[in-house]
């Protein structure tokens, strides 16, 4: 699972938050941290050893990644980060390694498969339902026989919010197979029923609990 890098006290240090750990660990896997630091000629050789990548929540992605201009309200952004998980995630496709994309995960996977994002709801795309704070929640809908309803056994779901950017474009080779009340992407999988096992979702699984995603996730490593 990627591990990204934040200043503490002054100190430059890899992180993650532990919510991520355990939610693998109850699943039977054993998590191992990657940090995104990592030189994107590496990529390959961080999967070597392992059978599953996981894409970790974290800062928005660069916006020259899918070739828009900064928004004002643009986050902060860590373009070494983007090379490594672009990186990384030519690397699972390639050797047909299954991927969980959280938060932020689902916006890489869609950028580094031709997508494009919404740099910030509030402004470019208003909309009733609450997508940022800690706090927030709302609704889900879930594409009836996608790989998603079959993982979490349901057709709709109260989910947590904490993200200002989302899928705007979905990229060539992926479908939406979750949506908020607003329309929003809220989740997606490849539009290839026979491609390696994806699932991205822009909530954060780990923060509910939530077993059935990582429970997937185990029995496809598997």
């Amino acid at each position: 699972m990627t591990a990204p890098r934040r200043l503490v006290d002054g100190r430059e240090r890899i992180t993650l938050n532990t919510a991520y750990v355990r939610a693998l660990e109850s699943a039977g896997l054993v998590p191992l941290a990657v940090p995104t630091t990592l030189a994107p000629d590496r990529a390959g050789a961080a999967l070597a050893s392992v059978r599953g990548l996981v894409l970790t929540g974290g800062e928005d992605v660069a916006p020259d990644r899918y070739g828009a201009t900064p928004h004002p309200r643009l986050g902060a952004v860590d373009p070494a980060r983007d090379a490594a998980e672009l990186a990384l995630i030519a690397a699972a496709r390639a050797r047909r390694v299954p991927i969980l994309a959280i938060c932020r995960g689902i916006q890489i996977l869609n950028v580094a498969l031709g997508g494009t994002l919404y740099q910030d709801l509030e402004t470019e795309r208003p909309g009733p339902v609450p997508h940022a704070g800690d706090d927030s929640r709302h609704a889900v809908r879930v594409q009836a026989g996608s790989r998603l309803e079959q993982t979490l056994g349901a057709r709709a779901a109260t989910v947590n919010s904490r993200h200002h950017q989302a899928i705007r474009d979905l990229a060539p080779g992926l479908r939406a197979v979750a949506w908020a009340e607003d329309g929003v992407i809220e989740a997606a999988e490849p539009a290839d029923a026979g491609a390696p096992w994806i699932v991205a979702v822009q909530w954060h699984p780990e923060d509910l609990t939530e077993r059935a995603l990582f429970d997937g996730f185990a029995r496809a490593v598997a």
